[in-house]
């Protein structure tokens, strides 16, 4: 039996998506060409993401719909707020499966290529190309909390509280949702004691390293579950470089990449 493509969606998943996506009741009077099924431009979607390939190269014989197609349905549902719903469902899922692990959070925000568009800025270590930075916090255990985008320009610590406020409130068990993390890690270049009292005023412990201290803290045997979900992160080639002019569809593609990440590991538990 043929292994599965990354981008070919199983009902399981299709099961959770399709009820987010938004019904398009077609017109009585001149209904036009009959809408392309929102799973196959999904899996063009996610074709792109894996791939890298430019909209206009989708391969027609897939049957995904032409690439503007896709890139159409994908703005249309990055405007409905598909993805940040379907992220908080695929952590739901994990919170009730006892995966997600609120005692500490990770964060960190290396640099993506761009050429230009919103949310860009002048790198001040890769000789002045500009760029865009993500900014990824995840839970214990390297799964993906929230993620969001910047230009290159931006120091890492002042994504520390937005990315703490960027994460959703999860369900999954009886009580009241879990949001906030009993703690949270970063290297050095959140060194700042303004940040420190900003955290410690949402509920959060600040764990992090201080500049000019010798290395050795034991923070590193923790943070790098960040690194590692970074690493499954860029492995989507087309979050490696940033080709979307609108920042709304790169982090779309984030967003989205994060959410398959939460799935894979929801898969193997099972």
């Amino acid at each position: 039996m043929a292994r599965p493509k990354p981008w070919e969606v199983d009902d399981e998943l299709w099961a959770v998506i399709a009820p987010l996506l938004p019904k398009i009741q077609r017109r009585v009077l001149h209904p036009g060409r009959k809408r392309h099924p929102d799973r196959l431009v999904f899996q063009g979607i996610l074709f792109v993401l894996h791939t890298g390939i430019a909209w206009e190269h989708l391969p027609q014989e897939l049957g995904f719909g032409s690439g503007m197609t896709c890139w159409r349905r994908l703005a249309e549902w990055t405007g409905a707020g598909v993805w940040p719903r379907l992220h908080e469902v695929l952590l739901a899922k994990l919170r009730s499966a006892n995966a997600l692990d609120f005692s500490r959070t990770v964060v960190d925000g290396p640099r993506s290529c761009t050429k230009r568009g919103p949310k860009t800025g002048r790198s001040p270590v890769d000789r002045g190309r500009a760029g865009s930075k993500h900014h990824l916090i995840t839970d214990a255990t390297g799964i993906p909390l929230a993620a969001t985008l910047t230009g290159g320009n931006r120091n890492d610590v002042t994504q520390l509280v937005p990315l703490l406020q960027a994460v959703p409130s999860v369900r999954g068990k009886r009580g009241r949702p879990r949001r906030r993390p009993d703690a949270v890690l970063g290297d050095r270049g959140y060194d700042h004691d303004k940040y420190r009292r900003l955290v410690w005023d949402l509920g959060v412990k600040p764990m992090i390293a201080r500049r000019g201290t010798a290395h050795g803290s034991g923070l590193g045997a923790q943070r790098w579950v960040v690194e590692r979900a970074f690493a499954h992160l860029h492995w989507f080639r087309r979050l490696r470089i940033r080709w979307e002019i609108r920042d709304d569809i790169h982090e779309a593609f984030l967003i989205l990449g994060c959410t398959l990440i939460c799935w894979r590991r929801l898969k193997s538990l099972r």
